[in-house]
């Protein structure tokens, strides 16, 4: 018995001699592969959310209306510094102050240790608390306006001092207790004792703190 021949060449389907054409999986020899996933099942997705809800928004302002092309923020700005006009009429009040009281002690006890009044150092006073004021605070007009009035405070102050000084040596007991327990006695004293040069003196004082204010410009 004859058997039937094979047609030549016939490619051997491997699943079931299915062709070729409907089976993606079995595409025949030399054709191409198809391309291998991307890896995303769910294919094109849109971006992921940056966390922003309203979108994209321009870039929050830096404060500089003309711009920042480097993209730095804006440098910051330090507190102006204190003005030296301030901290000269200050430092020249303190001055003041500081040479009204050590001038007042050294009045003071120049007059208790001769016994009697000098006016002149009482000009001397004043253009020592003017000029120290205006050496190192300047010559602001406040600054000499604050030296005339303490160095009218000091000379009254010295001279009271000074009658503190006399009154003690006269009852023989402490200078501390006469100017700080009896002060009122000693304001008295001075009152009823002053004239006309003792008040012109202590003027000419407040004269001479702005002209040593003046000097020391």
């Amino acid at each position: 018995m004859s058997q039937p021949v094979q047609p030549p060449n016939q490619p051997q389907q491997p699943y079931g001699g299915q062709p070729a054409d409907g089976n993606p999986y079995a595409a025949g020899p030399g054709a191409a592969a198809p391309a291998a996933p991307t890896g995303n099942p769910y294919g094109d997705q849109p971006p992921a959310p940056t966390g922003n809800p309203y979108g994209d928004q321009p870039p929050a302002s830096t404060g500089n209306p003309f711009g920042n092309p480097q993209g730095q923020p804006a440098p910051f700005s330090p507190a102006p510094p204190a003005s030296p006009i301030r901290n000269g009429l200050a430092l020249g009040v303190l001055v003041a102050f500081g040479a009204a009281i050590v001038a007042s002690i050294v009045y003071g006890v120049l007059l208790g240790s001769i016994e009697r009044e000098f006016g002149y150092a009482a000009i001397g006073v004043g253009f020592l608390v003017g000029f120290a004021a205006a050496k190192l605070g300047g010559s602001n007009p406040v600054t000499i306006a604050a030296a005339a009035v303490f160095s009218v405070g000091a000379i009254y102050f010295g001279q009271l001092i000074g009658y503190a000084m006399v009154m003690a040596d006269a009852a023989q007991v402490s200078f501390s207790e006469v100017f700080l327990d009896h002060f009122d006695t000693v304001t008295r004293v001075w009152k009823e004792d002053a004239d006309f040069m003792r008040y012109l003196f202590i003027a000419l004082g407040a004269i001479a703190a702005i002209g040593g204010a003046k000097k020391a410009n």
